[in-house]
């Protein structure tokens, strides 16, 4: 099923950003957090295993499953071709940002400045990701720079826990938050259900 970006960002107030080192946790993994309230899972394109883990959580019923760290069209295609159902990139390139508007995957591009923002526009894209966001200014950098942009959207991503993930989801242009504290290397399958379900009330 192809969603909107609008609708996978305000899914759940919060998508998991899963780094896979084990392929044999991939699916239980997705199981805990979509038990726990999260269905959006974004699996980044860090690791040898992110294709294979992106084609077994798609058995899981419930979950959205999408690709990360994509930073240009082959790696898209890649992602695609292992079932990715929306598209997450660090920054915005025009092959990258044209290749993924041709394709009508729900796409959300990095932005950390206007000029990335005005790019997007030019694409026709009016949803960003905010990344890296602690590091590019935090919350008054992104108020700032939506303020000239009223018709954008933001998830905000990088540095964000589950203690200020709430002080970012107060804003009105910020749909969603990105964080990998809902699933933290080591933790047991209970513990992501749990810091799911924490997560997915915020």
């Amino acid at each position: 099923m192809l969603y909107a970006i609008e609708d996978v960002m305000q899914t759940a107030p919060v998508i998991p950003v899963l780094v896979v080192d084990d392929i044999g946790h991939a699916r239980e993994t997705a199981e805990a957090l979509v038990e726990g309230g999260l269905k959006v899972l974004e699996v980044t394109l860090r690791t040898d295993d992110a294709l294979e883990a992106i084609k077994r959580m798609n058995l899981v019923p419930g979950a959205i499953v999408g690709a990360g760290t994509v930073t240009n069209p082959d790696q898209m295609k890649a992602a695609l071709d292992a079932g990715s159902e929306f598209i997450v990139s660090p920054g915005l390139t025009k092959p990258l940002g044209e290749a993924a508007v041709k394709s009508g995957i729900p796409f959300l591009p990095g932005t950390a400045n206007a000029g990335d923002i005005m790019r997007g526009l030019d694409l026709g894209l009016t949803h960003f990701k905010f990344f890296p966001a602690t590091a590019a200014g935090g919350i008054p950098a992104l108020k700032a720079l939506a303020a000239p942009f009223g018709q954008c959207k933001f998830c905000p991503t990088g540095g964000i826990s589950a203690e200020t993930a709430p002080e970012w989801l107060a804003h009105d242009f910020v749909y969603c938050v990105g964080g990998s504290w809902v699933a933290p290397s080591g933790a047991s399958p209970e513990q992501i259900s749990q810091l799911a379900r924490e997560a997915a009330t915020l």
